[in-house]
């Protein structure tokens, strides 16, 4: 059990350091896609809400 944890913990720390070193553009592209759409959302909501559209 014990060689187990250690292993474990010894994998999460190779992964946090290796993500610090190169960009995961995959992550950033869709953090950024999602937020457009949030927003767009937002502003039709509040366009109908306010009768604009």
């Amino acid at each position: 059990m014990r060689r187990f944890a250690m292993k474990a913990l010894f994998t999460a720390l190779a992964f946090r350091r290796s993500e610090r070193e190169r960009i995961d553009w995959d992550r950033n592209a869709l953090i950024f896609s999602t937020m457009v759409t949030l927003g767009l959302i937002a502003l039709y909501i509040y366009g109908k809400a306010t009768s604009r559209w």
